[in-house]
């Protein structure tokens, strides 16, 4: 892979592809091969209760997802596609949430071969979501597909 995408890429084209995010103002911060790291802000995305939106935590984390795959597998050959996330919500968010999540090198050779062996890359994806504390906020378990285009 060559031409790997830049946060301010890969945030435009999330703002423009997935009107949440925008709406959220949830944003990439930072992003390399196998790690993505987002962040929301409070201010604009709280509750009836004073604390932030369930969903917005959820999206923060699932986000994670696409944006990874966008440097972290053959994207010219490739997409990635979610089957389940699973969340668990361990304190409510009352300021700033980041959401963080690594793939290692075992688990991309693994779903790059299988793609290309059987059409279907799966892998999982974990993420937590803190406040600007570090205060646990969230986890997040993902199933996803890599899958060849067309």
């Amino acid at each position: 892979m060559t031409d790997l995408p830049t946060v301010e890429q890969v945030n435009a084209v999330m703002r423009t592809s997935i009107p949440l995010m925008e709406s959220c103002n949830i944003e990439l911060v930072e992003l390399e091969r196998g790690y993505a790291k987002t962040t929301a802000p409070f201010a604009g995305n709280g509750n009836h209760l004073g604390t932030m939106y369930a969903g917005v935590v959820f999206s923060v984390a699932e986000v994670l997802g696409g944006v990874m795959a966008a440097v972290t597998f053959d994207m010219a050959r490739f997409l990635p596609l979610v089957k389940s996330v699973n969340v668990e919500f361990k304190a409510p968010a009352r300021g700033d949430v980041i959401a963080e999540a690594r793939l290692d090198e075992q688990t991309i050779a693994a779903a790059t071969a299988a793609a290309d062996a059987d059409g279907r890359g799966p892998y999982e994806l974990h993420a937590t979501v803190t406040d600007t504390e570090g205060k646990l906020i969230a986890t997040t378990v993902g199933q996803y597909q890599l899958r060849p285009h067309g």
